[in-house]
């Protein structure tokens, strides 16, 4: 609605419309109040709704929370500052990826079940899984937020070069190279994409690493140490 200034409230047109709006109400009161009243009945139904998903939100994020705390809990004697602790890794693992596996089930389509099917994604890739971890990599890259999905998608490509799939890890980093998010940078898809390349295409891991040696910043740095490790000319 127009916001309407103090000059408008003293015109005749104005005061003809606000006249014209009191005699419409005498002669439809009772349908006016009906309508009103459906209109509450609305916004409250709109509000409990709004009230729901807030408190969904919340109890994702609280669950999510507890997840990357099974995730991050040592392995032996626990600290004193942090008493939740695995006897082995195999039981850290297992703990881990049932706590994950219920957000992603429960929260398929929300950020939260995004995060938690990288995180299961991620560990299958630790375990060697790659199938695994492929298959919780791609569901994140096409059903998440483009920043989740952009993560799960640098993770593909490594999988992709590892596995002998070169061509379309190289396709999916360019990709990445040309549509940054705030989870991968320009930069940090630029880098994978010449460490992958290193052996296979070693002048072109130089072209890729070259803009980014001057940048005197922790990229370049980067950029450096990749450039010890390729071929001789």
């Amino acid at each position: 609605m127009a916001r309407i200034t103090r000059k408008e409230l003293k015109t005749d047109k104005f005061a003809l419309e606000i006249g014209q709006t009191v005699t419409f109400f005498e002669e439809h009161r009772r349908q006016v109040l009906r309508y009103a009243a459906v209109a509450a009945a609305v916004a409250l139904v709109v509000g409990g709704v709004a009230l729901y998903r807030r408190h969904q939100h919340t109890a994702r994020q609280e669950a999510l929370g507890r997840a990357i705390q099974v995730q991050e809990a040592p392995v032996g004697k626990a600290n004193p500052g942090n008493p939740l602790s695995f006897p082995t890794q195999e039981a850290k693992d297992q703990e881990t990826t049932r706590v994950f596996g219920e957000i992603d089930r429960q929260h398929s389509g929300t950020a939260e079940g995004a995060i938690a099917g990288y995180y299961l994604g991620c560990i299958a890739a630790d375990q060697g899984r790659l199938a695994e971890a492929e298959k919780r990599f791609k569901k994140v890259a096409e059903e998440g937020e483009a920043k989740y999905a952009s993560l799960a998608k640098l993770s593909l490509a490594q999988i992709y070069f590892a596995d002998g799939r070169a061509d379309t890890g190289e396709k999916m980093l360019r990709d990445m190279i040309a549509r940054p998010t705030v989870f991968v940078s320009q930069a940090q898809a630029t880098l994978t994409l010449a460490r992958a390349l290193l052996r296979s295409k070693p002048a072109e891991a130089r072209k890729l690493l070259d803009p980014l040696r001057g940048t005197r910043d922790a990229v370049s740095g980067a950029a450096l140490q990749l450039y010890t490790e390729l071929p001789p000319q």
